[in-house]
């Protein structure tokens, strides 16, 4: 754990919220003890509703370390990760993640997720936003044909 990477992370959190790129969030990816990655929520600056710190960080560390697995990486973060976030940070596996504010302290200053917690909780049919199956005869095809491919990268 080091301090400094943290301090970034709330850095680029204050400096690009102040600038009104997004919330005011940050975060780093740190792997050898140097910085690979760096995000700021850009969400309202770039129309992209998945263009959080974390996630931003993420691709940008993927990007410089030509990889899509972070697996020797440390993150740190602003604010605990939201749920979209934390499966990011999951798929990434990077080895731990510290975080700097609470998802409560988020929800207080009006970023409250709580309510996609609440909704994965209920059953498909109850949900705000309906999921639909359509076309899964058609659609299983493709992953049939994955399960053979030869030459197939892991994931």
């Amino acid at each position: 754990m080091n301090e400094e990477f943290m301090r970034e992370a709330i850095h680029l959190s204050l400096e690009n919220m102040q600038k009104n790129a997004g919330w005011p969030f940050g975060a780093v990816i740190v792997k050898d003890g140097k910085i690979v990655g760096r995000g700021w929520n850009q969400v309202t600056s770039t129309n992209d509703p998945t263009a959080h710190a974390e996630v931003v960080a993420i691709r940008d560390a993927c990007k410089n370390l030509w990889t899509f697995q972070l697996d020797d990486c440390e993150l740190y973060t602003s604010c605990e990760p939201c749920p979209m976030c934390l499966w990011a940070i999951y798929r990434a596996r990077p080895k731990i993640v510290y975080y700097g504010n609470t998802k409560q302290d988020a929800a207080d200053i009006g970023f409250d997720d709580n309510f996609i917690y609440e909704e994965l909780k209920k059953p498909l049919a109850e949900r705000k936003i309906p999921l639909l199956p359509l076309l899964r005869d058609e659609a299983i095809v493709v992953f049939k044909a994955r399960t053979a491919k030869q030459d197939k990268i892991e994931y």
